[in-house]
């Protein structure tokens, strides 16, 4: 009995093996063709895939490549009205007035000038100069003095401009990222920044009022404040408003950019300050040593004053001197 049994169950098994691999024969076809054809529907998805990613990539490095041709018309056309500013006469005096911040008209200014030539003149001529020395005084205390005063002023307002404005770029870049506009961070430096950036903004504001936009009113304001910075700072709204783009991050980055021009220059004064003590020395030297004899040796350095060849050898030491001084004014002042 246990014979048969097994004899069975042998049969049994031959008999489901026999069938397997009679099914397995006929549908290896079948499996290996379904096989085949997943493969080939990956391969064509991923094929469409990398194409779209392709196409994709192919779209930004073309928009990427329009915005860059569109930044460097840009940065042309600006270069060029610059050349062009840069190519016209030197500012007249109605410009370097409101650059100083003088609240005067230019009839004002010559009266003024004439005013204190006339009183520096009448101090010379009340202390016995003669009249050819009063002339002269005169005609520096009413033409020179004055407009170096101005010119003074012009380059003490555009370095007190120049502390704050990276300060006041901060202010607009935290107030745009707050969701503020443009519009709106400008008008929040002109109400509540700090002289003369105050004044400043303000004009920019007072420029859209009566129709210019904001690149154009940014613009002007190197009429104002003669800086190379102010035309970075008009560069960077500009190209904003025609390519776009994140204008805090470009604001940050000038405010970053500016910063580090102010460390550079003050790193220039420091590592030239010795030989500016050199330059002032040597160019005062000769006053001193002439002082100093005169004071002990009355006689000897009066011939200078009263022989017309003293004349003529203090005439001569004034040119060399100015010129000596101008070369080394120009070897120890460096742009950055």
């Amino acid at each position: 009995m246990f014979g048969i049994d097994v004899t069975i169950l042998a049969i049994v098994g031959l008999v489901a093996l026999a069938t397997a691999g009679l099914a397995y024969g006929i549908l290896f076809t079948r499996i290996e063709t379904e096989k085949k054809a997943e493969s080939r529907v990956r391969k064509v998805k991923s094929a469409e895939t990398d194409r779209v990613q392709v196409k994709a990539a192919r779209d930004r490095m073309n928009e990427m490549s329009k915005r860059r041709k569109s930044v460097q018309d840009s940065l042309k056309d600006l270069e060029k009205k610059q050349q062009e500013k840069s190519a016209k006469a030197k500012p007249s005096l109605k410009i370097r007035l409101m650059q100083a911040g003088l609240k005067i008209s230019i009839a004002q200014f010559y009266i003024a000038s004439v005013i204190f030539g006339i009183v520096v003149g009448l101090l010379a001529l009340i202390g016995g100069a003669s009249l050819l020395v009063v002339g002269g005084i005169f005609v520096v205390g009413a033409a020179g003095f004055p407009r170096w005063f101005v010119n003074f002023m012009v380059k003490r307002r555009c370095k007190a401009f120049l502390n704050e404005f990276p300060n006041a770029l901060d202010v607009m870049v935290r107030s745009i990222k707050s969701g503020l506009p443009l519009n709106d961070a400008i008008r929040l430096i002109s109400s509540d920044g700090q002289e003369p950036v105050k004044t400043e903004f303000r004009r920019i504001i007072e420029a859209q009022q009566v129709g210019l936009n904001i690149p154009e009113a940014c613009a002007r304001m190197i009429n104002s404040i003669p800086l190379p910075e102010v035309n970075f700072f008009a560069i960077v709204i500009a190209i904003q408003a025609q390519a776009g783009g994140n204008l805090s991050e470009a604001l940050s980055n000038l405010g970053k950019v500016l910063r580090e021009r102010k460390k550079m220059k003050a790193k220039v004064q420091a590592l030239s300050m010795e030989a500016k003590a050199s330059a002032y020395i040597i160019g005062a030297l000769p006053f001193i040593v002439s002082l100093l004899v005169y004071l002990t040796s009355p006689e000897y350095m009066m011939i200078l004053f009263t022989d017309p060849r003293g004349h003529f050898i203090m005439g001569c030491s004034a040119v060399w001197m100015s010129i000596g001084i101008w070369v080394m004014r120009n070897m120890i002042n460096f742009d950055i």
